[in-house]
């Protein structure tokens, strides 16, 4: 914060609070202020953006004890007070300071070093009219908001890639919303809807903080055999009924690979899942397994031998009642 500032701005003021009040007080009453006039809640509106900051500051003052203190003591000697740059090392650039003490050891108009300790304590005038170590004219390193300057805002951006690129992982080129082309890794097992976030490669902050993101969502396009399930794959399975009656090794598709076989048990029903060991999605968590679920395809044309064949199947078949249990239950 520029030296003038101390004398020129009312901190008190600004933030509309009393020069007695309390810690407590006032971080409430900052906090309220901070909220109505962050930018995240007034995008694009210059005013309050220059409104927060200016609210910023003052709090940044005066919820330092120190700070407060030396504020206080510096407004104290009148808002006509200024600061004259240039001057040798020394009292150069205090004219207007000193002229306000006209009162020496004695009575007298003769200045010793003695009667400026405190002063010089909060000033370390150096060559050139610059501040150095001393506490008054330090930056405040940008306006503070909850916990320190503002970080920068996120870049967003989208794309939408296929199943295999989704389970295998890729680097891909893209361009956010800013126009900027930048790469993205796309993790293998990456999920749809989900969000990869770039760290530190987004807008820079506007008070030298640290700087925002870029976040990427992903759309992945469904697969026309495979579904995702975790990191495991499944895939539905069509049996013929001698298939599923009798049993049957049957061929089914991996993901980018060959068809593995699977052994169908005799009197498999739909629905059963067989799993295929480390077929399934690569990680770095790990390999999911591939998820068979066995479908019975039941037969829409039949010609008369097959028709034939079914209706004495029928006369030879257990009479059981395969929804007995069903009925049972629902009745309950």
């Amino acid at each position: 914060m520029a030296s003038q500032d101390w004398f020129d701005k009312d901190f008190y003021k600004i933030l509309g609070v009393p020069k007695d009040v309390a810690d407590a007080d006032l971080k409430k009453t900052y906090r309220k202020l901070a909220r109505t006039y962050h930018p995240d809640s007034n995008a694009g509106d210059a005013a309050a953006e220059a409104k927060f900051k200016e609210v910023s500051e003052a709090y940044s003052v005066l919820s330092d004890a120190e700070q407060r203190k030396e504020y206080d003591q510096i407004r104290a000697m009148g808002s006509g007070a200024r600061f004259t740059s240039g001057g040798q090392a020394g009292n150069g650039g205090f004219e207007d300071v000193f002229s306000m003490f006209n009162q020496g050891r004695g009575g007298g108009t003769r200045y010793q070093s003695e009667d400026f300790d405190d002063i010089f304590s909060m000033f370390n005038q150096q060559q050139g009219g610059g501040f150095g170590t001393g506490r008054f004219g330090q930056s405040t390193g940008g306006y503070r908001g909850y916990g320190g300057p503002t970080k920068g805002a996120d870049v967003t951006a989208r794309t939408t890639i296929d199943f295999v690129t989704a389970t295998k992982g890729e680097t891909i080129s893209l361009q956010g919303e800013d126009g900027r082309p930048f790469k993205v890794k796309i993790p293998a097992g990456v999920s749809d809807g989900q969000k990869i976030r770039l760290r530190g490669r987004g807008r820079p902050s506007p008070d030298g903080g640290e700087t925002g993101d870029i976040v990427v969502q992903v759309a992945v396009r469904p697969h026309p055999v495979f579904t995702r399930d975790g990191p495991n794959l499944r895939v539905t399975v069509p049996v013929t009924f001698t298939e599923a009656a009798l049993g049957a090794t049957i061929e089914v598709p991996t993901l980018g690979g060959e068809p593995v076989k699977l052994r169908v048990a005799p009197g498999t029903p739909s629905g059963r899942v067989l799993r295929v060991k480390g077929r399934g999605v690569a990680t770095a968590k790990g390999t999911g397994d591939l998820l068979a679920e066995v479908q019975v395809a039941v037969p829409s044309h039949l010609d008369d031998a097959a028709r034939e064949a079914l209706e004495r199947y029928h006369e030879l078949e257990p009479k059981e009642n395969p929804r007995a249990d069903l009925m049972s239950k629902a009745r309950g």
